[in-house]
């Protein structure tokens, strides 16, 4: 049994063999139909034309996408991270591609149980176009770099939920000024809120424009406002969490520069240094990165000579202890 998971897995995981090539290859194929496919069924007079094809097609997508997620889950074992059997597949059933293997199948066997709208299938099958991540180096890189910069992507969704305190002004005032005169664009706050999100993020589509004095002059405030907050700070916040980063770094290097001072880490000086990168809001990888430069970079000091009398610059004593 070992012997076949083993087999099993070097086809799905190690893409450099002929056979895993060609199974990579046909989950690609299968991939980009199936977004052709559900592109076409949102057509109705072709999904009636070819209805019965459509149906076919889709339960042999999902019998291929299930017994590939069943078999990734089976092997997942192999991988290092993931090696206790019990506890082992649980982490990777909630990884991101095993959810997004399981998003995949899961629109089909929910129709299959509970009565939901078939448009809303067809958007939720579209999802599959994440399954390409594993496939496509630059789409895993994208997703690396969301991971990563994951804090500082949810610090800038602030910037967001200020832009909707404002939409929502904005659809107030607007309604205020002009629900008398275009009762039908904006009759309520809630129907104002298409004109002052467009006109917030300066689209402009001028489907719905005011057509009082004091409206215009409300709008043209609205828009100034709008650049204001999407191109003005745009600069100024990216840099800021620049800079805010990489002080956080540089103070995360200064504390393992002295963990390091005596050429080990203890314990207890591998345990502050977690808590500082808990308490700094770092990536465990980007930590891991300094902490291999900092080990490596001391390696080399320690193999260092002196060009005149040809001594080790630093060498450690019998305690461990580096002297210089």
């Amino acid at each position: 049994m070992d012997q076949a998971r083993i087999r099993v897995f070097a086809v799905l995981e190690e893409g450099e063999r002929l056979l895993s090539r060609l199974f990579n290859g046909f989950i690609m194929v299968l991939i980009i139909l199936n977004l052709i496919a559900i592109i076409l069924e949102s057509v109705e007079d072709i999904y009636t034309l070819y209805q019965s094809f459509f149906v076919g097609f889709e339960i042999f997508s999902v019998a291929v996408f299930s017994i590939e997620y069943l078999l990734r889950l089976w092997v997942c074992c192999e991988k290092r991270a993931y090696q206790d059997s019990v506890r082992g597949r649980l982490r990777y059933m909630v990884s991101f591609m095993a959810m997004v293997d399981l998003l995949a199948i899961l629109p089909f066997y929910l129709s299959m149980l509970m009565g939901i709208d078939t448009r809303f299938l067809r958007v939720l099958r579209l999802l599959r176009v994440f399954k390409l991540t594993r496939h496509f180096q630059s789409l895993e890189i994208l997703m690396q770099v969301i991971r990563t910069e994951g804090p500082v992507l949810a610090s800038a969704l602030f910037v967001l939920f200020v832009l909707f305190v404002l939409a929502v002004l904005a659809a107030g005032g607007i309604y205020a000024v002009e629900h008398d005169i275009q009762p039908d664009a904006f009759g309520s706050i809630p129907a104002s809120m298409w004109w002052a999100i467009v006109t917030l993020i300066t689209v402009g589509y001028g489907d719905v424009i005011p057509v009082s004095g004091m409206g215009r002059v409300f709008a043209a405030v609205i828009t100034m406002l709008g650049v204001g907050m999407a191109a003005l700070p745009a600069g100024i916040i990216a840099s800021g969490f620049m800079r805010e980063m990489q002080k956080r770094r540089e103070i995360y290097q200064s504390s393992l520069r002295e963990a390091l001072e005596d050429g080990v880490i203890t314990d207890e000086e591998r345990e502050q240094l977690e808590k500082v990168r808990q308490h700094l809001g770092l990536n465990i990888d980007d930590t891991k990165a300094m902490n291999q430069a900092e080990l490596s970079f001391l390696h080399e000091l320690q193999g260092s000579q002196c060009p005149h009398c040809g001594e080790h610059l630093f060498a450690r004593n019998d305690e461990g202890q580096q002297k210089g």
